[in-house]
């Protein structure tokens, strides 16, 4: 598939979000929305929040208890170390949503923004940093009222924001990655990639790597210099992934590279596996986990090697979740949303909504 063409389908699919949200339609073009504990996947998708028991793979509880028109998911949820499960609705109300993980119950709601919350938030110090497509990044406190103005950025924010421990790297469909201090609420820095940023930047020593639609990786640093470090054949839409010295990075001509960040050089030839790449790489243990647009899951060991295949049928844009012992996909359009792998690549269970 040539990039134009995904490229629109992924446009299309979140545009039904905001249709969906007018006419309060069904969605059944976006793709979901995955995070997991030890005890249940949470899987957002068009009216609902579902949580599924990890152990059988049957619905444990879903949010809400009926469809509401005004309230569409897409965005990955978000568990915080205080107990809550905190999401974003990208419908009509631009809801903020609380809910406890262990029986879907609203802790609160809040409403912010103009745009649509396609992106996670990130928790940081007992604040909580939620980006939206306004081009705002909102800043609340864990009761979900606002602590601070909103930090104007500027461009459609779709990707949640990544932290060093000190400083937040946040992502731009403008071009721009930003370099945020959250203690003062400010912009330290706003760097030009070439292209858009849809994706997280991943963060290394002093500073975080960025894939963009200029078909590189950039390092950007804490003080605002940037360089290439690596070149893709076509746009980097996943996340890289950093671990140690090397960095892991795929493009949408489906290749997959690993970099020694210390000496520059490639560690193994990239390997093509059956179809573009959006979904964020996931690293396990000694597995490097990708999901492709064809609708395969790969495992992969650290030397490029394939360990195991499986295929969905239908595409895979929803980043891979690790939850235990178990690998968890959510495919698009499929008659299933989520299925549990374990890490030698049998299935152990699937979920499909009751309606």
């Amino acid at each position: 598939m040539n990039t134009k063409r995904l490229l629109l389908i992924l446009l299309i699919a979140l545009g039904a979000l905001a249709l969906s949200a007018c006419s309060g339609a069904p969605v059944a073009n976006n793709w979901y929305g995955l995070a997991a504990d030890a005890e249940h996947a949470y899987v957002s998708g068009g009216s609902f929040i579902y949580a599924v028991n990890l152990q059988n793979g049957i619905e444990a509880w879903r949010y809400p208890a009926e469809a509401d028109s005004k309230l569409v998911f897409y965005a990955n949820p978000v568990l915080t170390a205080d107990g809550q499960l905190l999401v974003g609705s990208a419908g009509t109300t631009h809801s903020f949503i609380s809910l406890d993980p262990a029986t879907g119950r609203e802790n609160w709601v809040e409403t912010f923004g103009k745009g649509s919350w396609l992106a996670s938030p990130l928790v940081l110090n007992e604040t909580i940093f939620a980006p939206n497509t306004d081009g705002f990044l909102y800043v609340l406190n864990m009761n979900g009222k606002e602590s601070a103005d909103p930090i104007k950025l500027g461009g459609a924010l779709w990707s949640a924001p990544t932290t060093d421990g000190t400083l937040l790297y946040v992502a731009s469909l403008d071009h721009h990655v930003h370099v945020i201090d959250p203690a003062r609420s400010a912009v330290l820095q706003s760097v030009n990639l070439g292209g858009a940023v849809p994706s997280s930047p991943a963060v290394g020593m002093d500073g975080a790597y960025a894939g963009s639609f200029a078909s590189t990786v950039e390092f950007v640093q804490t003080d605002g210099s940037h360089e290439v470090v690596a070149n893709a054949g076509n746009w980097v839409w996943a996340s890289p992934v950093v671990d140690g010295d090397t960095l892991y990075y795929a493009d949408l001509d489906g290749g997959i590279h690993s970099l020694d960040i210390v000496s520059g050089k490639q560690n193994w030839d990239g390997v093509q596996p059956d179809g573009p790449i959006v979904a964020n790489l996931l690293l396990v243990g000694d597995q490097l986990y990708a999901a492709t647009e064809s609708g395969s899951l790969f495992a992969l060991d650290r030397d490029g090697k394939v360990v195991w295949e499986k295929t969905l049928d239908k595409a895979i844009y929803t980043p891979p979740v690790s939850a235990g012992d178990l690998i968890l996909v959510s495919p698009y359009q499929a008659d299933i949303a989520l299925a549990a792998y374990d890490v030698a690549g049998k299935q152990v269970w699937t979920f499909t909504p009751e309606k």
